[in-house]
C-alpha cells in the first residue's frame, strides 16, 4: 500500500472506501467494494470536467503532520470552509492552503503541462471546485472518476468520500447522502509517486502523467440499478447475459434483455443477491461483428425504474493449434502498438474522441491495421468504443511491467483488482480479443505464481477471450546466426504467445543477417511478435551510411524484421513498436530524442516517416 493511502486510511472509515487490500487479507479477484456502473458513460449525470483549482502539496502536509500524526486543520485541504474570509475575521486562525483562491486547470489533463514549474513534478496535487446539486433529487448519485494517476482520495462538503489506487482503470463513490442543496464542495487529493510495490513500479518507459486524466461525472441512478451486466456471444453459438443489481429491490427483481433490432426480449428474475445469468439462442439475423464490418446493436436491459444500455457488437475469438479464430475463421492480426498520448508537441493525456479518432484512423485507414495493441495499461473508454466503431481489434494490458515487487501481497492485490476493474468496464466491448497480464518480466519462481493468479482471474472473469502476455526469451549466445528461444514456463498458461523482438536495434546484428534467425517456439500455439521497432527523428536522413535515427534507417529495419516474420510458421500477428512518438523522460539524447522515445512510425505531430509506408505496404499485401 503507498504511503498516501496507508495513511489516508487511517482517516477514512473501511466502510466508504475503494482501496487496496491489506496484507493479511485473502486477495480478491474483483475491489473489495464500490460500485461497478458499468457503462457509466452512457448513464445520465452532470459532467464535472472543466475548470478546477489546483495546488501542490509535495511534503504531503495535507495528509499527514511531520510526526506522521494527523495533519492539524491548517494543513486539511478538504475543510469546507473559507480561508480567506476566516482568517479575516480572527487574527488567532491560522490556515496554509486556500484552494478556493489557487490556480485553475482544466480538467481532464495531467499537470505536467499547466505550467513549467510542474513539468517534471511527481507528488500529490490537490484539486477543488463546487457543483450545484441537481434539484428535485431523487434516487441514487455517484462521483465516478475515469481515471486518476496514481493514488486518489476524494471528499465532498467537507466530508471523506474514498479513496482508490491505480492510474487507468475507473472508480466511483456513493455520495447520495452527502449531496446538500445549493453549492457542494469536491476535493480531490490525487498522489501520482510511484513506489517500488505500485503497479506500474517507477522505471518504465513512458512518461508519468499525474492527475485526473479522465472524466469527471456525477451519476443519477434509481434507488435499485443495474449496476453491472455483461451480454456477449458465447463460442458455442448463444447469447448470455449476466446483469447484477444493487439497491434496495435487487432480489427477485423481473429483468428483461432486450435487443429491439433483433426483435429479442428475454426475461428473468433476479436471484436472492441481485443476479441473473440466461442464454438464449443467437437470432438467425444477427451480424457478427468484425474489422470488415463493424456492426454493433443497442442492448438494453430493464430492471424495475431502470434501463442500461449499451452498444455491442457479437463476435467469438478463440484459437485452434497455431491460428487465431475470429468469428470460425484464421485471422492474422495487422496491428500496432500506442501509447495513450493524444498528436501534438504538448500531449496531457486528455483522450478526447476527436484525438483517439485521429490516432485509430492512422492504423485503420493509413496502415490498413485490423489490430492495436493498447499499451501498456488500461486507454480510456472513448478509444475503445471507437475501436468498436471503427472495427479495430484490441490487445488490453493491466501495467505489470518490467520489475514489479513479485512477492508483495499488497501489490499482487492490485494488480488483481486493477485487472478485474478493466474487465468489467471493457467486456462489452467487442474489439477487446486479447487481455494481457504482464509485459517483459522476469522469469523467477514468485514471478511465475504472481502471472498465473492473474491469468486464473482472466479466465473466471472472462471467459470468451484469449489470455496472453509479452514475454522474454533466450538468445544462444554460441550461434553464428541469431538463435532465439521460448523457454518461459507461463507459455503454458497463455492463449497467445507473444514476444517483443528488437534485433538489429539494441542487438549488433546487422539488418541483413535477420533473414537467418531461428525461433525456437512452440508449434502449437499461435505468435504475436508483440514489439519490434526502431528509433528515427521524423526529418532526419542519412540515405549513404543509415545511421541509427534516420529514417532510412529505421525502413530497412523494418523491411528486413517483416522479412524475418515471414519465416515463423505460428506467427499470427504484429504490433509493432509503436505508431507515434511519446514522451519517456529516460530518452535523453540531445540530437534525436529530447525526452521522447522515437519508435513511431509518426511523429508526435502527426509526421509519417519512410518506415509508416513500408508497414502500409506489408499489410495491404497481407490484407488481400
Amino acid at each position: 500500500m503507498t504511503t498516501l493511502l496507508r495513511t489516508i486510511a487511517l482517516l477514512i472509515p473501511a466502510t466508504m472506501v475503494v482501496a487496496p487490500l491489506a496484507a493479511q487479507d485473502t486477495p480478491s479477484a474483483s475491489p473489495a467494494s464500490g460500485p461497478v456502473l458499468v457503462a457509466a458513460d452512457l448513464r445520465a449525470g452532470t459532467d464535472l470536467s472543466g475548470p478546477w483549482h489546483y495546488s501542490i502539496d509535495p511534503f504531503r502536509s495535507g495528509i499527514a503532520g511531520f510526526h506522521g500524526e494527523a495533519p492539524d486543520k491548517g494543513q486539511q485541504r478538504w475543510l469546507d470552509i473559507d480561508p480567506r474570509a476566516a482568517m479575516a475575521t480572527d487574527n488567532r486562525v491560522l490556515y496554509e492552503f486556500d484552494l478556493g483562491h489557487s490556480p485553475v486547470t482544466t480538467l481532464p489533463s495531467s499537470w505536467l503541462t499547466e505550467a513549467p514549474e510542474l513539468r517534471h513534478y511527481q507528488g500529490l496535487m490537490w484539486y477543488q471546485r463546487t457543483f450545484p446539486a441537481p434539484v428535485q433529487r431523487r434516487g441514487r448519485y455517484f462521483l465516478r472518476f475515469g481515471a486518476a494517476n496514481y493514488s486518489t482520495v476524494v471528499y465532498l462538503n467537507g466530508k471523506a468520500v474514498g479513496r482508490h489506487e491505480g492510474g487507468f482503470t475507473p472508480f466511483a463513490f456513493e455520495v447520495t447522502k452527502l449531496l446538500r442543496d445549493g453549492d457542494n464542495q469536491v476535493t480531490v487529493g490525487v498522489d501520482s509517486q510511484a513506489t517500488e510495490t505500485t503497479v506500474p513500479p517507477p522505471v518504465t518507459d513512458w512518461e508519468n502523467y499525474g492527475g485526473i486524466t479522465r472524466p469527471i461525472r456525477l451519476i443519477a441512478t434509481p434507488d435499485t440499478y443495474v449496476d453491472d451486466a455483461w451480454v456477449r456471444l458465447q463460442r458455442d453459438g448463444k447469447l448470455a447475459v449476466d446483469v447484477h443489481l444493487d439497491g434496495p429491490q435487487a432480489a427477485n427483481q423481473a429483468v428483461h434483455l432486450k435487443v429491439a433490432e433483433l426483435h429479442l426480449d428475454r426475461a428473468g428474475v433476479t436471484d436472492a443477491h441481485g443476479d441473473w445469468r440466461a442464454t438464449v439462442a443467437a437470432p438467425r439475423a444477427l451480424v457478427r461483428w468484425s474489422p470488415e464490418r463493424p456492426k454493433l446493436y443497442d442492448v438494453a436491459v430493464d430492471a424495475g425504474e431502470d434501463q442500461w444500455h449499451d452498444r455491442i457488437g457479437f463476435r467469438t475469438i478463440e484459437t485452434r493449434g497455431a491460428d487465431i479464430l475470429l468469428n470460425g475463421k484464421p485471422i492474422f492480426l495487422r496491428g500496432i502498438s500506442m501509447h495513450e498520448e493524444e498528436l501534438g508537441t504538448d500531449p496531457t493525456r486528455a483522450m478526447t474522441p476527436a484525438a483517439a479518432r485521429a490516432l485509430l484512423s492512422e492504423i485503420k485507414d493509413g496502415l490498413h491495421g485490423n489490430y492495436v495493441r493498447l499499451a501498456h495499461y488500461p486507454h480510456a473508454e472513448v478509444t475503445l468504443r471507437l475501436a468498436d466503431e471503427m472495427g479495430l481489434l484490441v490487445w488490453s494490458e493491466v501495467p505489470v511491467y518490467w520489475r514489479v515487487a513479485w512477492g508483495n501481497p499488497d501489490t499482487l492485490a492490485r494488480a488483481r483488482a486493477m485487472l478485474a476493474e478493466n474487465i468489467r468496464r471493457d467486456r462489452n466491448r467487442a474489439a477487446i480479443a486479447i487481455w494481457s497480464v504482464a509485459n517483459e518480466t522476469p522469469v523467477t519462481d514468485a514471478r511465475n505464481a504472481f502471472l498465473r493468479t492473474l491469468v486464473a482471474d482472466v479466465r473466471r472473469l472472462d471467459d470468451t477471450r484469449l489470455v496472453s502476455a509479452a514475454l522474454l526469451v533466450e538468445r544462444d549466445k554460441t550461434a553464428d546466426h541469431p538463435v532465439m528461444a521460448l523457454a518461459d514456463p507461463l507459455a503454458g498458461a497463455l492463449d497467445v504467445l507473444a514476444i517483443n523482438t528488437y534485433n538489429g536495434w539494441y542487438t549488433s546484428d546487422r539488418l541483413n543477417t535477420l533473414a537467418t534467425s531461428e525461433w525456437r517456439v512452440p508449434a502449437d500455439k499461435p505468435l504475436i511478435f508483440s514489439e519490434l521497432g526502431a528509433d528515427a527523428r521524423a526529418g532526419f536522413h542519412d540515405p549513404v551510411k543509415e545511421q541509427k535515427f534516420s529514417e532510412e534507417f529505421q525502413a530497412d529495419y523494418y523491411r528486413a524484421t517483416l522479412g524475418m516474420a515471414d519465416r515463423v510458421p505460428t506467427l499470427r500477428g504484429l504490433s509493432p513498436w509503436i505508431l507515434k512518438d511519446f514522451r519517456s523522460p529516460r530518452r535523453q539524447n540531445p540530437d534525436f530524442q529530447q525526452g521522447w522515445n522515437r519508435k513511431g512510425l509518426i511523429s508526435e505531430t502527426g509526421q509519417r516517416k519512410q518506415a509508416f509506408d513500408v508497414l502500409a505496404n506489408y499489410y495491404a499485401n497481407r490484407a488481400k
